[in-house]
């Protein structure tokens, strides 16, 4: 598969690297084709590996990685250009964090009522966006057995198609069908986003990223709505 990822920093590079890995082709986007974290990654990871800007990325691939700053993910995407979007599955990973201390734990600029996976639906509709692998460190998301035990990924869309395809993906990634928690539709991706409140305290807590967390239930329990509530 031809997959396009937007953005040159540390979760873009990671998800394009073990993307390569897994066997894909992979273009990485970043607002100018010379720049030097693009160059480099390019360099490191073979003929599947090409890099240009969001425009060529988003152009290059059938499924679109957003992997950027989430406060200006929709900026970029309007860069990677409506027509190079249409019809293709993003898969969004960013959150909307907005840092105004290097000492103190970020906040967030769309929370409650919106969240950026929304605000991207909107803006793009025939785009099919997925939110998911927003609630945890980069090396978790492209590596799950990082961590022993169980644990969960979220994922929120509203196309069906669209969120087996991403499925797929963090199939080859190494997360389990057991893992792979489905929320809903995109409205869902609220939750998940702003998780990231309670993320940012516990790794004050615990003091380093390898963590994440794991949804337990008892299967036996009456349920207390009806199906599709």
């Amino acid at each position: 598969m031809r997959i396009g990822v937007l953005g040159t920093g540390m979760v873009g590079k990671a998800i394009a690297s073990r993307l390569v890995e897994v066997g894909h082709e992979v273009r990485l986007g970043s607002r100018t084709s010379d720049n030097e974290n693009l160059l480099n990654w390019v360099e490191e990871n073979g003929e599947s590996a090409s890099g240009g800007t969001f425009a060529d990325a988003a152009a290059f691939g059938t499924v679109v990685v957003n992997a950027t700053r989430g406060i200006i993910s929709l900026d970029v995407l309007e860069a990677a250009g409506e027509e190079n979007l249409a019809g293709k599955t993003i898969m969004d990973v960013a959150n909307p964090l907005v840092i105004t201390s290097e000492v103190e734990p970020p906040s967030l600029g769309i929370l409650n009522d919106d969240s950026l996976g929304e605000r991207i639906q909107r803006r793009f509709p025939t785009a099919r966006v997925v939110k998911t692998l927003n609630t945890m460190n980069c090396d978790i998301m492209v590596n799950p057995k990082v961590l022993s035990g169980h644990h969960n990924v979220f994922v929120s869309g509203n196309d069906k198609a669209a969120k087996d395809e991403v499925a797929s993906l963090l199939g080859q990634f190494g997360w389990g069908e057991d893992t792979i928690f489905d929320l809903g539709d995109i409205t869902t991706a609220r939750g998940p986003e702003m998780f990231v409140a309670l993320y940012s305290r516990m790794f004050l807590k615990i003091r380093h990223l390898h963590f994440n967390i794991s949804v337990v239930w008892d299967p036996n329990v009456e349920p207390l709505l009806p199906e599709g509530v």
